[in-house]
């Protein structure tokens, strides 16, 4: 293939994947551009469609620019395709001229307590898989917990609180799964307890987040007093930036409410250090023991000695997202990302141990720099890692067979049932008449042979 045109896979079709090849399409070059985006779902947008809570369409309209992008059609999709079993680095290799792996941070970072091991310890990012109606994951789950602790004081713990603290009636006007507003129904929650090591103007959520939280029906807001002792470190916080002071009046204001009428309650433990989840004496969940700490003045906490426990039946740990490793490509398994320069994949000479560039490869997004940031990092994360792709391009791969036929070509000698935008299409469709049917935007179809069947237009 001559050097004109840049024949470009990108695995993974979220935000990261389809910004990048926007800002490709769109960036000043001397060359064309032929994209086509590859990933394991049936359905694009990735953790905008299975990361987000149903109940939070503000943050889901990010959808509406990303359909605009992929609606332009110049940019092609390949849905249902795993990358290592479905296609290779060698087969990529024989029909483009580089890779971009933009495949996100989709597992649980570790927490490493004693106790993460019992029934009843659950990761955060498969339940928020399961209420978004992920289709690999279990189409039910155990919601047998009275008492429920949260570990995290991130936007993902508070959804995660949020969802099982909600009554399930406020959650049907948004496109939850059938299947998951009947368990969530059956649950017997009475009280969710969300701990964080650190004290309230030290949060990692946002301020939105927080205000959903006290806008839930029947359900209390508890705070606690001793957690509203500032030092000096951390008034310094409330008046010097205006997010802890929204923060921070937010809470106060949850301190005047009365309690005590709502069925549900919803507590925030601050300057609680988790040290250890409690067998209950026959291998299940029975209570969280924690640490109180205090702050060391300059932003941290150390601990006080004082242990308490509460007894619980259920943990969620949102503690954070972690990358997964894609065969044949270097990983780093201490953050959980594709080692790189400014997107540029790096790999090391198994004889001098020095980490040199793998040529053609690529990252961009939560697998390039860790899960941290919102949409406008992605943007300027995929624009660092386009740069360096338009500047490579004496390095590019020499595909032996570059047409666009030929990966359909491939695709189907291997039998893989592939989807595109037009499967997209009727997809989204399909799942807009489901939820018209009952007055709501949409309901998600959640099974995966399902969600093919309907995307390449094989439903009997």
């Amino acid at each position: 293939m001559t050097r004109n045109k840049l024949r470009l896979a990108i695995v993974g079709a979220g935000p990261a994947g389809i910004y990048a090849a926007d800002i490709l399409l769109k960036a000043e070059r001397n060359f064309d551009v032929s994209i086509d985006l590859f990933d394991h779902l049936p359905a694009p947008y990735g953790l905008v469609r299975y990361g987000v809570a149903p109940d939070h369409p503000r943050i889901k309209g990010i959808i509406t620019a990303l359909r605009e992008v992929l609606d332009r059609g110049d940019i092609r999709i390949f849905g249902n395709v795993r990358f290592g079993e479905d296609i290779t680095l060698d087969d990529l290799k024989k029909h483009y001229n580089a890779v971009i792996f933009a495949t996100g941070a989709v597992k649980d970072a570790s927490l490493s307590i004693p106790g993460v091991e019992l029934e009843g310890s659950y990761g955060a990012a498969e339940f928020v898989s399961w209420f978004d109606g992920h289709p690999d994951f279990p189409r039910t789950w155990p919601l047998e917990a009275r008492e429920v602790a949260v570990i995290g004081n991130g936007n993902v713990a508070l959804d995660v609180s949020r969802i099982l603290a909600k009554h399930v009636e406020d959650l049907m006007p948004t496109e939850i799964p059938a299947n998951v507003a009947a368990g969530l129904a059956a649950s017997p929650v009475t009280d969710v307890h969300v701990f964080g090591r650190r004290g309230p103007t030290s949060v990692k959520f946002t301020p939105l987040e927080l205000r959903e939280l006290g806008e839930l029906r029947d359900v209390d807001m508890i705070v606690y007093d001793e957690d509203f002792d500032y030092d000096d470190a951390a008034r310094a916080a409330v008046s010097g930036n205006k997010q802890v002071f929204v923060i921070d009046k937010v809470l106060n204001q949850w301190r005047q409410r009365s309690v005590g009428e709502a069925s549900r309650r919803l507590h925030l433990h601050f300057f609680a250090k988790p040290l250890e989840i409690v067998d209950d004496g026959t291998g299940k969940v029975g209570g969280i023991r924690w640490e109180r700490t205090e702050s060391d003045g300059a932003g941290g906490v150390v601990g006080t000695g004082e242990i308490r426990e509460l007894p619980i039946q259920a943990v969620y740990r949102a503690v954070g997202y972690f990358g997964s490793p894609l065969p044949g490509i270097p990983f780093d398994k201490r953050f959980g990302v594709i080692p790189n320069h400014e997107g540029q994949v790096l790999t090391r000479d198994k004889e001098t141990g020095e980490a040199r560039q793998m040529y053609g490869v690529y990252a961009t997004g939560w697998i390039k720099r860790g899960p941290v940031g919102l949409i406008g990092h992605t943007k300027s994360d995929a624009m660092e890692t386009i740069k360096h792709v338009i500047n490579d391009l004496g390095n590019w791969w020499r595909p032996e067979s570059p047409s666009e036929e030929s990966v359909i070509e491939l695709l189907e000698s291997r039998g893989i049932r592939w989807t595109d935008l037009d499967g997209w299409h009727r997809l989204d469709e399909h799942e807009q008449q489901l939820g018209r049917a009952e007055g709501r935007v949409r309901i998600k179809v959640v099974p995966r042979d399902e969600m093919v069947d309907i995307s390449r237009g094989e439903v009997a």
